[in-house]
């Protein structure tokens, strides 16, 4: 399971989350972000599951497997999407969103009403 929350500097924080029902002595999450390194991004255990949290650029697609005790691949069942592999299996998506929200638009004027249906313009400038 992916989660994510603003972060700073227009980041995404990226939490990934496996049940505690999952048995494993090891779970790393491997991907894009860090390069497939294995052992760069190890998930760790808590009474609730296994999890890990990650700092990525906003406005991006990462590709992303689980690996069980150094040996067992698996996808994360709630990605945002998944692609096929150069192994014939497919990897899971995490697609970061862009939190950052733009400034409002004001015009230079608005209009205002006036206690007896009159309008006047105000500047707002």
């Amino acid at each position: 399971m992916i989660t994510k929350r603003p972060g700073r500097d227009g980041k995404v924080l990226v939490t990934f989350a496996i049940p505690a029902a999952i048995w494993a002595d090891s779970i790393s999450v491997v991907g894009d972000f860090n390069n497939w390194d294995e052992l760069a991004t190890p998930l760790r255990q808590t009474e609730t599951g296994w999890i890990a949290t990650v700092e990525l650029e906003a406005g991006r697609a990462y590709e992303y497997r689980y690996l069980f005790d150094g040996a067992e691949w698996h996808n994360d069942w709630q990605a945002d999407a998944y692609v096929s592999n150069r192994f014939g299996g497919d990897n899971s998506v995490v697609v970061t969103p862009d939190f950052a929200s733009p400034e409002p638009d004001y015009p230079e004027e608005r209009v205002i009403p006036f206690n007896r249906g009159r309008l006047r313009h105000a500047s707002t400038g």
